[in-house]
């Protein structure tokens, strides 16, 4: 007895290796981008202690924007799964 693969048992592999895929990749520009954005912010604050309140805040906006990158992936990787 030898199962057949169907083609929507394909286009079922390929979209849950998509959603893979696109977490995958999308969570790598957020990591980066806020681990970049969190050095930045204490480096700044070591030279200028004074401000550490409004860098901190700054820093927090940047990372806010720089995540919303991952939540796109994360919405089309759940597209991919539930809806295709």
């Amino acid at each position: 007895m030898a199962a057949e693969i169907t083609g929507a048992d394909l286009v079922r592999a390929a979209a849950l290796l998509g959603a893979g895929i696109a977490m995958g990749l999308g969570a790598i520009g957020p990591g980066v981008g806020e681990g970049f954005a969190a050095g930045k912010a204490c480096e700044a604050m070591g030279k200028n202690p004074k401000e550490a309140g409004l860098l901190t805040r700054t820093m927090l906006v940047g990372q806010a924007v720089s995540e919303s990158t991952g939540i796109y992936s994360l919405v089309v990787a759940l597209l991919l799964i539930f809806v295709v």
